[in-house]
């Protein structure tokens, strides 16, 4: 039976923050057959790695990235998406302006969640050229949003 719920994550580039995010993602979803996950970039190169530093964070949390490519944002991959999270405000901004006719899929990463110290809809961190803090940083907060993320869309009639 094919996924009937397709979640994109969008950022920047597609190698650090939402080649994570679908990581983390795909375990938090491993053997439900409902789910589907994707990653892109709003100014991403088609066919990069992730980075060191965001391979090797999921490989910490047992989410490897084998196979990786990265992938700019398409209206292809958009029509196919049920539900598109994008890392920061910005990246919101951008998918709504070059594609108005998706925007209700349209959602931040942590608009389901409260971060402390944060609030509600904070923008996940750009790690790059941070370091191992940064990119950790970056993984607790997508293991804070994720379950609210997975309760929201089972809460949603996703569309065919």
């Amino acid at each position: 039976m094919p996924a009937t719920k397709r979640v994109l994550f969008v950022c920047t580039g597609n190698t650090c923050r939402s080649p994570m995010a679908e990581a983390r993602f795909r375990q938090a979803v491993a053997g439900r057959g409902d789910y589907s996950v994707k990653s892109a970039g709003v100014a991403a190169t088609k066919g990069m790695p992730a980075s060191r530093e965001t391979e090797a964070a999921c490989d910490r949390l047992d989410a490897p990235l084998d196979g990786f490519a990265s992938q700019p944002v398409s209206a292809a991959l958009l029509e196919d998406a049920t539900h598109v999270f994008a890392m920061t405000g910005g990246h919101l901004a951008l998918l709504e302006e070059f594609f108005p006719e998706h925007s209700d899929k349209f959602y931040l990463v942590c608009e389901f969640v409260n971060l402390p110290g944060k609030g509600v809809a904070a923008d996940v961190p750009d790690p790059i050229g941070m370091g191992r803090r940064a990119y950790e940083e970056v993984a607790n907060v997508l293991g804070q949003a994720i379950p609210a993320i997975i309760a929201y869309v089972d809460g949603t009639q996703a569309k065919p």
